[in-house]
């Protein structure tokens, strides 16, 4: 078994094993932890915070936990402004953040940090537990969201989060199970329904599901995002970038099929790829602790009517990403980064719903641990591209 409970990452982020985890937010909250057939896979909700997955583990109680977990957010027991930021590897948030149709920004609001707020339905309101069972759980909402436009929406939400068994997850990843490899896979399907009277029309603002992940960042950490080849003109940009300004170049390589972004929890900076681009599957590759996590999506074809998240006033307010990445790091130089922490994220189509209408996403993650071999293995059948050239992607050409 792959044990981490005294690793440390060059970030002086501790890496905690599952089992401490997991005894650590029981102290401060409900807990439900699910198991594959083996028991050695295992992952933590919390259904306070929205049934969010907080994190999980190949190798059972003593193994790496894979989640980025704010303990200190947490143990304090106080809210705070803006956003609460619990952590957790899978938690439902609905977009657009910014835009004339946010709703993360009142009516009238300037689009800057100060004006910025997490809806409280998917900040610090809990999900009903509907059911559970050893491998999966079943959450439920219901909640008003008014929009930047002034535009109201009564939302229902399910939320389903289902550990996958090994077989079942080397299957996803479309190869054979590899020797030497060992993983954890779950997905979350969440469906929202528009339980108003009024249809959800592009004229008055559409909501879209966005789920985000929150990993352990470190220097040896690389995002990894495939994209479709082709030209801009038929595609649109390889990736939007300018989220929070200008990425330096030892932080995002762009080549013709494959993204390389720093994950290091050190510099504050996004990125995001259209549908035209997306292959609806992104990862990361951990190379201090041989943690390869693949994340997959469900991604309609030929649909391109995504929210767009940026922060004004938008020309084409459906012109968004189908996934994202966040690499976390103080706002501004001297100041405290809200973790840190890296993020990999996928958001559904714009939810055009007439009323009783639904829309459903599913966002699938999948963490592998073993060695370079197996792992490069991996890789290769999942992103396209071998663990060398993952670690190899920031270095200067």
């Amino acid at each position: 078994m792959f044990f981490a409970s005294n690793s440390v990452f060059d970030s002086g982020v501790h890496a905690a094993n599952f089992g401490d985890d997991v005894t650590f937010l029981k102290k401060y909250t409900d807990v439900i932890v699910l198991r594959d057939s083996s028991g050695e896979g295992k992952v933590a909700l919390a259904p306070a915070w929205q049934g969010r997955v907080m994190t999980s583990s190949a190798d059972g109680d003593g193994g790496l936990s894979f989640g980025w977990i704010n303990r200190e957010l947490i143990a304090s027991k106080k809210i705070q402004p803006h956003i609460n930021v619990f952590g957790g590897e899978d938690r439902f948030w609905l977009g657009p953040e910014g835009g004339q149709f946010s709703i993360f920004f009142a009516e009238g609001a300037k689009f800057e940090l100060a004006d910025w707020q997490t809806p409280a339905p998917i900040d610090t309101l809990p999900f009903e537990v509907v059911r559970q069972s050893r491998g999966g759980a079943l959450f439920a909402s219901k909640f008003p969201l008014t929009n930047y436009s002034g535009t109201k929406f009564t939302v229902a939400v399910e939320r389903r989060v289902q550990v996958l068994d090994s077989d079942a997850a080397w299957e996803r990843l479309g190869m054979q199970p590899v020797r030497g490899a060992r993983l954890v896979a779950y997905e979350s399907d969440n469906k929202i329904t528009n339980a108003g009277a009024k249809s959800w029309t592009k004229e008055t603002g559409l909501l879209s599901i966005w789920i985000l992940g929150m990993f352990n960042p470190s220097p040896s950490t690389t995002v990894v995002v495939p994209i479709q080849e082709g030209l801009e003109a038929e595609l649109g940009v390889k990736v939007t970038s300018d989220y929070f300004g200008d990425i330096p170049p030892e932080r995002l390589v762009v080549k013709e099929s494959v993204i390389y972004f720093a994950a290091d929890g050190q510099y504050r900076s996004k990125i995001g790829i259209g549908p035209k681009r997306s292959k609806a599957v992104l990862g990361s590759y951990d190379a201090e602790n041989r943690v390869l996590t693949i994340v997959q999506f469900s991604q309609p074809p030929g649909v391109t009517d995504y929210v767009n998240s940026l922060w004004k006033v938008q020309d084409d307010p459906f012109a968004g990403d189908a996934a994202n990445s966040y690499n976390d790091g103080p706002p501004s130089p001297g100041a405290k980064p809200l973790g840190p922490f890296f993020e990999l994220e996928s958001s559904s189509p714009a939810a055009a719903l007439a009323p009783n209408e639904s829309l459903s996403h599913v966002h699938r993650t999948i963490h592998v641990v073993g060695s370079e071999e197996s792992l490069d293995n991996v890789a290769r059948a999942t992103l396209g591209v071998s663990l060398e050239a993952i670690c190899n992607g920031l270095k200067q050409q």
